[in-house]
């Protein structure tokens, strides 16, 4: 896909996302392991759920203006498993700093969710997770994951089609999220984890990311094979202690 064939807004985050540049001293990390944190849930009993602190986006109205660090521990406290941070200043109301804070409040694997294009860009802040989506990195995925790996980060790998899964695997990720949203034209379809994910081969930690909203919703994904959730706007529309519980509980 070509930039041209984006919607208006992802271009807009990924020309932001160029311009930025890396943070500086090489980062090194001694990371909370996700896969535990995903595991230690399940065997509680509860639905792992990566719960992110978003205080906007492109595709929701308003923000919230919540202490990030209020809204994070009460994600932990309602059962999420892991956090997701934004970093992403421009269009998302995030810094590394805010992550650097609710890493520091908290005592589960936290993810960097930014839009990662540079090497130099990893070393904006530690983190225990970071994100790089296939679809903008391309063929600097293998060199990317390796590098971050160096630095010590676990990292989640992003894919939104059979292509991009290949691409994945190929690379050597074990962590792999299917998003349901089509960044080309910003719509969610949950069957696209449904049939996308067909392509992760067993031992590799899967998320389905994007549009899961209901009790209902957490049920399709988990029956189609999804090891863990990434949950943004239906845990911040709200009491987001209360919205973790619910998407955290066993139907």
């Amino acid at each position: 896909m070509t930039t041209s064939e984006l919607a208006p807004a992802v271009q807009s985050i990924l020309e932001a996302a160029r311009e930025r540049g890396g943070g500086g001293e090489r980062v090194s990390v001694t990371p909370r392991s996700l896969p535990e944190a995903l595991a230690a849930a399940e065997a509680d009993g509860r639905v792992p759920v990566i719960a992110e602190v978003k205080p906007t986006s492109p595709t929701t109205e308003g923000e919230r203006t919540d202490d990030p660090v209020s809204l994070a521990t009460e994600m932990v406290a309602g059962g999420a498993a892991a956090l997701s941070v934004l970093t992403e200043p421009d269009h998302f109301g995030g810094s590394p700093e805010t992550l650097e804070r609710v890493r520091a409040a908290v005592d589960v694997p936290v993810l960097r969710k930014d839009f990662i294009l540079h090497e130099s860009q990893l070393d904006a802040v530690e983190s225990d997770v970071v994100l790089l989506i296939v679809r903008f990195v391309g063929e600097d995925l293998p060199d990317l994951l390796e590098a971050a790996r160096d630095r010590g980060f676990q990292v989640l790998v992003e894919a939104h089609t059979d292509e991009e899964v290949e691409a994945a695997v190929a690379a050597g990720a074990d962590i792999i999220g299917i998003n349901n949203r089509d960044l080309g034209k910003l719509e969610v379809d949950l069957a696209t984890f449904e049939r996308v994910s067909a392509g992760v081969p067993e031992g590799v930690t899967l998320i389905a990311e994007s549009g899961i909203e209901t009790g209902d919703d957490v049920s399709r994904m988990r029956d189609a094979g999804a090891d863990a959730l990434l949950v943004g706007s239906a845990i911040m529309a709200g009491d987001v202690r209360e919205n973790t519980t619910r998407l955290t509980t066993p139907k």
